[in-house]
Order: structure tokens, then sequence, then C-alpha cells
């Protein structure tokens, strides 16, 4: 359980849903996390939940703002020392509706803090630390990058740039630093609702594990692909989707 010990990672998006239930992990690991997020008074909650300043920080921002995203691995390196770990959690989906109907602005909007918001934060996690001392780099993907996604269909492209964007990566960040995503199904979390809500008992029913996921379920994913135990693992996409999709559903 303390695979992690003396390890810091930066979690975006991480003031509720699967990005505080991936830092509530690392810290039960033995790491210390910077959450980012846009509200503060959630942050704050959520480091309080951690277990405070001792293991955890924040800083509040927009996770497409760059200059956030120094302000951010400036603070986590000068507060804890190092930055071993980056998780680009931060997703957007402000909009539903079919792709070719989206504003160009919104389409832009979502492509900037799905991927090259991704593409940032891994650039400056390479620049401040981990091109010298190496590291390892998870972005949270979806299984809408993985085929038609009707009525997210824009999102769906995000996620599908995402999952490209991860084996570019690997593929130019190696030895040193290891980059892979994962792809979840729907979790229940506040940003899924509109996906299940009022409905869940008859979602879960196309699923082979006949439940949602939980953020747990994809924590524990993030943490492996972290951790040494994943050490010959990059450039790689891990579906956590209790099933869905292996009957060519999403």
């Amino acid at each position: 359980m303390n695979s992690f010990k003396d390890r810091v990672a930066i979690v975006t998006g991480a003031s509720r849903g699967i990005g505080l239930g991936i830092a509530k992990t690392l810290v039960e690991r033995g790491a210390k996390v910077c959450l980012t997020a846009r509200k503060p008074e959630a942050l704050e909650e959520a480091v309080s939940s951690l277990g405070g300043p001792d293991v955890a920080m924040f800083v509040a921002g927009k996770a497409d703002d760059t200059d956030h995203q120094d302000e951010t691995v400036a603070k986590t390196i000068e507060t804890f020392g190092r930055l071993d770990y980056l998780v680009n959690n931060t997703g957007i989906n402000p909009v539903y509706g079919p792709a070719l109907d989206i504003d160009p602005a919104a389409a832009a909007k979502i492509l900037g803090v799905n991927v090259l918001a991704p593409l940032g934060w891994t650039k400056r996690a390479r620049d401040a630390w981990m091109g010298e001392h190496g590291g390892a780099v998870v972005n949270v993907a979806s299984v809408a990058g993985l085929g038609a996604s009707p009525g997210i269909g824009m999102y769906g492209v995000s996620k599908a740039a995402l999952i490209r964007l991860t084996v570019e990566l690997g593929a130019e960040l190696g030895p040193k630093i290891r980059v892979n995503a994962v792809a979840p199904a729907v979790v229940k979390t506040k940003f899924a609702t509109a996906l299940y809500e009022g409905r869940e008992e008859e979602v879960a029913s196309a699923y082979p594990m006949k439940r949602l996921g939980v953020p747990s379920d994809i924590a524990g994913a993030v943490a492996f692909l972290l951790s040494d135990d994943a050490g010959w693992i990059t450039g790689q996409t891990v579906v956590l989707d209790g099933g869905v999709t292996l009957g060519g559903g999403l």
C-alpha cells in the first residue's frame, strides 16, 4: 500500500468524481497530490477529505489556461519538491446533439480542453521535472472515443484524439516518461448524470457486469498504470467498461 511513498502527482479535474477518486487512491498508497479544478471552495473541501496540507494541495483554474498550467506545476514542485505523475482527467461536454450541428466555437472548446490541455500539461510536466527525472502520465479518455457516440459525437471525437495523442506521446517521451490512457464507459458521477439518471437499471442491463462504474473502478487502473508495476507499458489505452463494448456497443 506504500507503492507511491515519496511520489508526487498532479490530478486535473479533481474536486469530485473520477479525479477525486484517483487522488484518494494515490494518497492511500503514499503519494502527495496537487488537485486542480475551477472552483476553489470545492477544491478546499477535497483537500480536507484527503487528509489536509500534509498530503494534498490545490491550485484553482481552468485546465486549458496555460498560465494556470505553469502555476500549478511550479507550485507543486515548490511545495512537495518533485513531480512524478500527471493525471489528465479534466474533460468537458457542454453540448449534446449531432456533431454537424455543434457551434464551431463549442467544438473548438471541447477539443481545447479535452485534447490540447492534456498536451500542454504533459509538456510542462516534462520540462519542469519528468524530462530529467522520469515519470508517468495517464490520460482519462472514454469509450466514446472508440466508436460512434450519438448525441455526444464531438466529445467522442475529442476522446479519440486523446487516445491517439497518448500513442504519439508514448512513442516520443520514452524511455524516461511513460504515457498511457484509460477509457471508461459510464461512471456514476455528476458529469455523467444525464447518461443514466432515472434509468440506471436500464442502462446497466446492457453491461455484462450489470452495473455502472464508480470512481474507484477507474482509480485502481490509473494507479496501476502510474506504478512501477506498469514499467514496461506505454502508449496504451485500457478500456474500463464493465464489458459493455464486448458486443460492439458503447
